[in-house]
């Protein structure tokens, strides 16, 4: 079992096709570029996996609202491995919910666990503090903030890394994977260092 990270996959979001200012996404509709990020997500991931998702699931407003609750659950329900879902600002609790809901477990956990705030890890010596929104942590050692929130946007600052799908961050890549596919630890540790030794030259 392995662990991946993602953020603002926002299925279902129609403004950030084509000519968007924001983040655009070259895409001729949703429902293809909702068919890219799972057939690239599941091209990595396998049902055993656990992928964190950092915020911003998907952005459908439609009436009534259970309809939209129902099409993004069908499509997480496409998605391998159990995630661990970390509420963004376009993340509604009455999403939260309609998911809790519908959860089911496999392989002895959940698909669907939920953090309002974040969640922390620690690998190889580093701790790991997953939020939706960038964190400013002050002067540390030996931990990163991993988010989401601002696309294609980076923070200045070499401890915060974008994880999201339309990262930036992924110049500091040898590899970058395909649109939409969670990162691996390998490749978070990558950017990490790439992102340090980025801003080393710059002192």
């Amino acid at each position: 079992m392995k662990s991946y990270f993602t953020a603002d996959t926002h299925f279902f979001h129609k403004d950030l096709l084509g000519d968007s200012k924001f983040a655009p996404r070259p895409f001729a509709n949703v429902a293809e570029m909702n068919q890219t990020i799972i057939d690239n997500w599941n091209k990595r991931v396998t049902p055993e996996d656990t992928v964190y998702h950092l915020g911003d699931i998907a952005l459908y407003f439609t009436r009534p609202e259970k309809v939209s609750h129902e099409a993004v659950l069908q499509v997480l329900n496409e998605l391998n491995g159990h995630l661990v879902l970390i509420k963004g600002n376009h993340d509604s609790r009455s999403l939260f919910k309609y998911l809790a809901a519908h959860n089911y477990e496999y392989g002895g956990r959940p698909k669907f666990t939920f953090h309002d705030v974040g969640v922390l890890i620690k690998v190889n010596h580093r701790q790991y503090y997953m939020t939706h929104y960038p964190m400013m942590m002050g002067i540390v050692k030996q931990i990163i903030n991993l988010h989401g929130h601002i696309h294609h946007y980076a923070v200045g600052i070499k401890e915060n890394i974008n994880v999201g799908v339309d990262t930036p961050e992924t110049d500091y890549l040898v590899e970058k994977p395909p649109f939409g596919t969670p990162f691996s630890m390998a490749e978070v540790e990558e950017m990490v260092k790439g992102k340090y030794d980025d801003f080393q030259k710059r002192r």
